[in-house]
Protein backbone atom coordinates (compact mmCIF):
# COMPACT_ATOMS: atom_id res chain seq x y z
CA UNK A 1 0.00 0.00 0.00
CA UNK A 2 1.24 3.46 -1.14
CA UNK A 3 0.47 6.79 -0.08
CA UNK A 4 -0.52 9.67 -2.35
CA UNK A 5 3.38 11.08 -2.75
CA UNK A 6 4.87 7.60 -3.65
CA UNK A 7 2.66 7.49 -6.34
CA UNK A 8 2.48 11.04 -7.39
CA UNK A 9 -1.11 11.94 -7.21
CA UNK A 10 -1.98 15.65 -6.60
CA UNK A 11 1.30 16.42 -8.68
CA UNK A 12 1.17 17.50 -12.48
CA UNK A 13 2.98 15.21 -14.87
CA UNK A 14 5.68 17.07 -16.43
CA UNK A 15 6.54 14.47 -19.11
CA UNK A 16 10.22 14.34 -17.86
CA UNK A 17 12.75 14.80 -20.66
CA UNK A 18 9.90 15.33 -23.40
CA UNK A 19 8.19 17.84 -20.61
CA UNK A 20 11.84 19.69 -19.92
CA UNK A 21 12.01 19.98 -23.33
CA UNK A 22 8.96 21.30 -24.38
CA UNK A 23 9.20 24.56 -21.82
CA UNK A 24 12.43 25.00 -23.39
CA UNK A 25 11.32 25.16 -26.82
CA UNK A 26 8.57 27.42 -25.58
CA UNK A 27 10.78 29.44 -23.83
CA UNK A 28 13.29 29.77 -26.57
CA UNK A 29 9.95 30.50 -29.24
CA UNK A 30 8.84 33.51 -26.67
CA UNK A 31 12.99 35.03 -26.75
CA UNK A 32 13.19 35.01 -30.34
CA UNK A 33 9.55 36.99 -30.27
CA UNK A 34 10.79 39.43 -27.87
CA UNK A 35 14.34 40.23 -29.87
CA UNK A 36 12.60 40.02 -32.68
CA UNK A 37 9.68 42.92 -31.88
CA UNK A 38 13.07 44.68 -30.23
CA UNK A 39 14.77 44.69 -33.10
CA UNK A 40 11.84 46.61 -34.59
CA UNK A 41 11.09 49.00 -32.11
CA UNK A 42 14.89 49.47 -30.80
CA UNK A 43 17.21 48.31 -33.52
CA UNK A 44 20.41 50.67 -32.45
CA UNK A 45 19.57 49.67 -28.62
CA UNK A 46 19.17 46.45 -29.50
CA UNK A 47 22.40 45.88 -31.92
CA UNK A 48 24.24 47.62 -29.62
CA UNK A 49 23.59 45.24 -26.59
CA UNK A 50 24.43 42.33 -29.18
CA UNK A 51 27.53 43.84 -29.87
CA UNK A 52 28.54 43.97 -25.78
CA UNK A 53 27.67 40.90 -25.80
CA UNK A 54 29.69 39.88 -28.73
CA UNK A 55 32.60 42.07 -27.40
CA UNK A 56 32.45 40.17 -23.97
CA UNK A 57 32.52 36.59 -25.84
CA UNK A 58 35.64 37.99 -28.13
CA UNK A 59 37.49 39.52 -24.65
CA UNK A 60 36.66 36.12 -22.60
CA UNK A 61 37.30 34.28 -25.86
CA UNK A 62 40.77 35.66 -26.06
CA UNK A 63 41.68 35.21 -22.67
CA UNK A 64 41.34 31.57 -22.43
CA UNK A 65 42.85 31.01 -25.97
CA UNK A 66 46.24 32.68 -24.25
CA UNK A 67 45.62 30.81 -21.16
CA UNK A 68 45.24 27.63 -23.28
CA UNK A 69 48.97 28.22 -24.60
CA UNK A 70 49.94 26.94 -20.79
CA UNK A 71 48.65 23.63 -21.34
CA UNK A 72 48.82 22.79 -25.42
CA UNK A 73 51.98 24.70 -27.54
CA UNK A 74 50.96 23.33 -30.57
CA UNK A 75 50.11 26.11 -33.31
CA UNK A 76 51.24 28.54 -30.84
CA UNK A 77 51.31 30.76 -33.41
CA UNK A 78 48.25 31.27 -34.59
CA UNK A 79 46.58 30.22 -30.96
CA UNK A 80 48.58 33.81 -30.02
CA UNK A 81 47.02 35.43 -33.31
CA UNK A 82 43.73 34.69 -32.14
CA UNK A 83 43.99 35.57 -28.67
CA UNK A 84 45.36 39.02 -29.10
CA UNK A 85 43.16 39.65 -32.26
CA UNK A 86 40.57 38.21 -29.82
CA UNK A 87 41.04 40.70 -26.53
CA UNK A 88 41.61 43.69 -28.96
CA UNK A 89 38.32 43.40 -30.42
CA UNK A 90 36.39 42.44 -27.41
CA UNK A 91 38.18 45.90 -25.94
CA UNK A 92 37.49 48.03 -29.37
CA UNK A 93 33.76 46.49 -29.26
CA UNK A 94 33.20 47.16 -25.25
CA UNK A 95 34.98 50.86 -25.64
CA UNK A 96 32.66 51.94 -28.85
CA UNK A 97 29.63 49.46 -28.46
CA UNK A 98 27.46 52.12 -29.93
CA UNK A 99 30.12 52.38 -33.43
CA UNK A 100 30.43 48.27 -33.13
CA UNK A 101 26.25 48.05 -33.26
CA UNK A 102 26.37 49.82 -36.67
CA UNK A 103 29.93 49.01 -37.91
CA UNK A 104 29.65 45.33 -37.76
CA UNK A 105 26.68 44.55 -39.64
CA UNK A 106 27.83 47.33 -42.51
CA UNK A 107 31.38 44.96 -42.58
CA UNK A 108 28.98 41.63 -42.65
CA UNK A 109 27.48 43.65 -45.55
CA UNK A 110 30.39 44.25 -47.39
CA UNK A 111 31.77 40.80 -46.96
CA UNK A 112 28.57 39.34 -48.40
CA UNK A 113 29.05 41.87 -51.01
CA UNK A 114 32.19 40.85 -51.77
CA UNK A 115 31.76 37.34 -51.82
CA UNK A 116 28.56 37.86 -53.74
CA UNK A 117 30.93 39.56 -56.45
CA UNK A 118 33.14 36.70 -56.83
CA UNK A 119 31.05 34.73 -56.68
CA UNK A 120 29.16 36.26 -59.62
CA UNK A 121 32.83 36.08 -61.28
CA UNK A 122 33.19 32.52 -61.36
CA UNK A 123 29.70 32.14 -62.35
CA UNK A 124 29.83 34.23 -65.26
CA UNK A 125 33.59 32.79 -66.74
CA UNK A 126 31.68 29.25 -66.40
CA UNK A 127 28.68 30.36 -68.04
CA UNK A 128 30.54 31.57 -71.14
CA UNK A 129 33.11 28.85 -70.50
CA UNK A 130 30.23 26.25 -71.60
CA UNK A 131 28.69 25.84 -68.24
CA UNK A 132 25.10 27.57 -70.20
CA UNK A 133 23.02 30.70 -69.79
CA UNK A 134 21.53 29.42 -66.65
CA UNK A 135 25.05 30.00 -64.74
CA UNK A 136 25.77 33.11 -66.99
CA UNK A 137 22.36 34.76 -65.70
CA UNK A 138 22.87 33.31 -62.03
CA UNK A 139 26.92 35.21 -62.22
CA UNK A 140 24.93 38.40 -63.21
CA UNK A 141 22.69 38.54 -60.96
CA UNK A 142 25.28 37.56 -57.99
CA UNK A 143 27.32 40.27 -59.34
CA UNK A 144 24.19 42.90 -59.34
CA UNK A 145 23.69 42.39 -55.84
CA UNK A 146 27.27 42.25 -54.60
CA UNK A 147 27.44 45.76 -56.02
CA UNK A 148 24.37 46.78 -54.61
CA UNK A 149 25.68 45.46 -50.86
CA UNK A 150 29.80 46.54 -51.68
CA UNK A 151 28.24 50.33 -52.74
CA UNK A 152 25.05 50.55 -49.96
CA UNK A 153 26.49 48.81 -47.03
CA UNK A 154 24.46 50.83 -44.37
CA UNK A 155 21.06 50.13 -45.86
CA UNK A 156 21.91 46.55 -46.66
CA UNK A 157 23.22 46.54 -42.89
CA UNK A 158 19.68 47.84 -41.80
CA UNK A 159 17.76 45.67 -44.17
CA UNK A 160 20.06 42.78 -42.68
CA UNK A 161 18.81 44.08 -39.28
CA UNK A 162 15.05 44.33 -40.20
CA UNK A 163 15.44 40.59 -42.21
CA UNK A 164 16.87 39.16 -38.39
CA UNK A 165 13.52 40.79 -36.51
CA UNK A 166 10.84 38.92 -39.19
CA UNK A 167 12.95 35.79 -39.45
CA UNK A 168 13.22 35.89 -35.26
CA UNK A 169 9.45 36.57 -34.91
CA UNK A 170 8.58 33.98 -37.40
CA UNK A 171 11.30 31.04 -35.64
CA UNK A 172 9.69 32.06 -32.43
CA UNK A 173 6.17 31.60 -33.24
CA UNK A 174 7.03 28.36 -35.03
CA UNK A 175 8.76 27.18 -31.92
CA UNK A 176 6.15 28.18 -29.98
CA UNK A 177 3.64 26.03 -32.12
CA UNK A 178 5.89 23.01 -31.81
CA UNK A 179 6.29 23.05 -28.37
CA UNK A 180 2.23 23.46 -28.08
CA UNK A 181 2.29 20.21 -30.59
CA UNK A 182 4.80 18.67 -28.27
CA UNK A 183 3.74 15.45 -26.72
CA UNK A 184 3.64 16.24 -23.01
Amino acid sequence: MTNGIESGAGFPETGGAAGSARWFVLLLGIVAILFGVLFFVYPIPTLTFLATVLGIYWLANGVVVLLSLSRDKTGWGWKMLVGILGILAGVIVLIYPLYSAVLIPTIYAIVIGVEGLVIGAIYLVQGFSGEGWGTAILGIISIIFGLILVVHPFIAALAFVLLIAVLAIIGGIAAIVFALRMPG
